[in-house]
């Protein structure tokens, strides 16, 4: 795989982590509804890992995490996720041993593949102002193909972070806010474990395909867009 031997950078790198800083980032994705939706997250897609990136100056933190434990966090040029801020949508890596991306750097490759990771997707955590604080990913260990339907999922799964996030600090620097923003948090969490819920059941009766197929994933969508309108109707 073509990579750069340094981490390329975002023309708003400077606004971006001054975003990071502004909305407590690091400290709201401490939340376990976070945690929540990687866990989530893996499940709709049928793979093993799940995480929520931060990524910071030179370091990339890994706050919410589904299937790596004990990983919280890497250099930022060894982290595939300094790439994905690079865009404004999904990035897929169907097969990393032989992808050709030159925005990736040399460690990043290397150290995936020293990990044995294959598949690699991820959508931007998009704040107010359109700074791309870091990434939503789902990670494999088999390489595995990835539909568009699945890419719009996966981003409508990180639109949904960036919201709760951003609905989070709304809350925090209003009066009395730290109490709304907990009977948020428990009409969100009661959303999500009812889209858990018909996740398994889809699956259930339909088997896991690989991609998975648009009509199982409209469905997911009507449900999480009521995850997204709890966070609208109430922030």
């Amino acid at each position: 795989m073509p990579a750069l031997s340094s981490s390329p950078l975002p023309a708003d790198e400077a606004e971006r982590l001054l975003t990071l800083r502004t909305y407590d980032v690091q400290s709201a994705l401490d939340e376990p509804v976070f945690n929540e939706i990687v866990a989530l997250t893996a499940r709709i897609f049928s793979l093993p890992i799940s995480l929520i990136a931060l990524v910071e100056a030179e370091v990339v933190h890994y706050p919410a995490n589904h299937g790596m434990p004990g990983h919280t966090g890497q250099p930022r040029d060894e982290a595939l996720c300094s790439t994905a801020i690079l865009h404004q949508h999904a990035v897929v890596y169907r097969d990393l041993a032989v992808e050709t991306d030159p925005l990736i750097t040399a460690k990043a490759a290397r150290t995936a593949l020293q990990n044995n990771l294959r598949f690699y997707a991820a959508a931007p955590l998009r704040m107010p102002g359109d700074h791309n604080i870091g990434t939503l990913c789902i990670i494999d260990h088999q390489p595995r193909n990835f539909s568009e339907p699945e890419q719009h999922t996966l981003e409508q799964m990180a639109a949904l972070v960036a919201r709760a996030v951003t609905v989070r600090h709304t809350c925090h620097v209003a009066p009395a806010g730290e109490q709304h923003w907990q009977t948020i948090r428990v009409q969100l969490q009661e959303e999500l474990q009812e889209l858990t819920a018909l996740v398994r059941y889809l699956y259930a009766r339909y088997g896991n395909p690989t991609p998975v197929p648009a009509d199982l994933l409209a469905q997911v969508e009507r449900r999480l867009q009521q995850s997204h309108e709890v966070l609208a109707a109430q922030g």
